[in-house]
């Protein structure tokens, strides 16, 4: 898991690329703070499982029955969050899949640990699915009490040089350029000192771990380090 910082859209953005290429499905679900009420354990699962069975192009039967059995119960019944976990055995059970969970820090405390313990079971099942967790630094301790040690845990803040850059962007876009003059433009850029580009090694090292982890190879995040510097 990220946490601290960006680069997670870099990645999963790197991944939705890799599954066009390969045989391998994505699915992603952001936490939003302004939503984190409707966004229950069952809605995420949910979002998962259907992003999933779209990639399918079609719905597996088991799937369908499952649905069918559940209006049959008197008012009809709503999936629970073991029916989804199940699902998961049948939509990911042959298909390499990565699912990435985005802002988990913003997911409701008394949900974060019900989530983690239904992607647990979900990574006990299936030895093909990954999971990528983005969040605060606070979530690590989270992430790693709900998995069961199972998460290499990847802190990440963003560099100098990047903030520096970013602003130089958003100042040339400027829309309103007659309220910016040089004297405004430079106190703003000297306010921050540039000399870091952590994040974009970070990012760089990360991407090409996916890309050993897709080729089959059994990696956590500081080997992958180890064998960088050692190379």
């Amino acid at each position: 898991m990220l946490t601290g910082g960006d680069g997670s859209s870099v990645v999963v953005d790197y991944l939705c690329d890799q599954a066009i290429e390969q045989d391998m499905a994505v699915a992603c679900f952001y936490y939003d703070f302004a939503s984190r009420e409707a966004q229950t354990p069952t809605n995420m699962l949910g979002s998962l499982v259907k992003q999933l069975l779209t990639g399918l192009g079609e719905i597996p039967g088991e799937i369908v029955q499952k649905f069918r059995s559940r209006k049959r119960v008197i008012g009809g019944r709503k999936l629970q969050l073991d029916d989804l976990v199940n699902m998961f055995t049948i939509v990911s059970a042959s298909q390499r899949t990565f699912l990435c969970v985005d802002a988990l820090d913003e997911c409701l405390p008394e949900h974060q640990m019900e989530i983690l313990d239904a992607l647990e079971k979900i990574l006990e099942m299936l030895p093909k699915v990954r999971v990528f967790i983005t969040g605060r630094p606070h979530i690590g301790v989270v992430v790693g009490r709900g998995l069961g040690g199972r998460a290499t845990s990847v802190p990440i803040k963003p560099g100098d040089g990047d903030i520096v850059t970013y602003l130089r962007t958003k100042l040339r876009k400027d829309t309103t350029p007659e309220a910016m003059d040089s004297s405004l433009e430079n106190d703003i850029m000297q306010s921050i000192p540039e000399d870091s580009s952590e994040t974009y090694v970070v990012v760089r090292d990360l991407i090409s771990l996916v890309t050993h982890i897709l080729m089959g190879e059994n990696l956590d995040y500081y080997s992958f380090r180890s064998r960088l510097k050692q190379s």
